[in-house]
């Protein structure tokens, strides 16, 4: 095992990771990054939710679609409406299991919305509700010392799905055709 414990090491260490990772979603999930894009191109509006570290990745993703011009809601906010069956909603949970986002895609799934899940695990309950799955290669939160990653609880899924949300933007944005300058006047100016 490679010693982490300078900065500089310990950023080296969690760089190779997440390019191994990413390698790994390559490989292997195709079809889920495309079927989330599709999802999320076509949905009147975009609600994310996600707990934790994860639901910080999400609500990252969630500005980004803002910027481009999709109507995005973060739920548990004040002012988030209630989903419809024209709407989608991307979740992240890395055992698939988090309770308030399992009853949360339920909820969606139960009024005709579709959910898209980032997650390790697809057969998990938040994988099974899902209409399209995104499954990111690392270890579950609780998989102390299993060795399938140096970092703490669940980092290395936390940073793919900021990865992945930046990518699902970054496609979206150029198919679109807008210029960045289009976008820019969506940037926050209440800061």
């Amino acid at each position: 095992m490679t010693d982490t414990t300078t900065v500089v090491a310990a950023l080296a260490a969690i760089r190779d990771e997440l390019s191994a990772g990413v390698d790994d979603l390559l490989a292997d999930d195709h079809g889920g990054l495309d079927a989330v894009a599709a999802l999320l191109t076509d949905a009147e509006r975009v609600f994310v939710l996600g707990a934790g570290r994860s639901g910080l990745a999400l609500r990252m993703t969630a500005m980004r679609l803002m910027h481009l011009g999709l109507t995005v809601h973060v739920v548990g906010e004040v002012t988030t409406p209630a989903i419809t069956a024209r709407d989608v909603l991307l979740t992240a949970s890395g055992s698939g299991t988090t309770a308030g986002i399992v009853r949360g895609a339920q909820s969606a799934v139960d009024v005709g919305a579709r959910v898209a899940a980032i997650t390790t695990a697809p057969g998990s309950p938040l994988g099974v509700l899902a209409s399209a799955t995104i499954v990111v290669p690392a270890p579950e939160k609780q998989a102390h010392g299993s060795g399938a990653s140096i970092q703490y609880a669940g980092g290395l899924f936390e940073q793919t799905v900021v990865l992945v949300g930046d990518a699902l933007f970054h496609a979206a944005w150029q198919r679109s055709g807008i210029p960045a300058e289009e976008l820019w006047p969506r940037h926050a100016n209440l800061e």
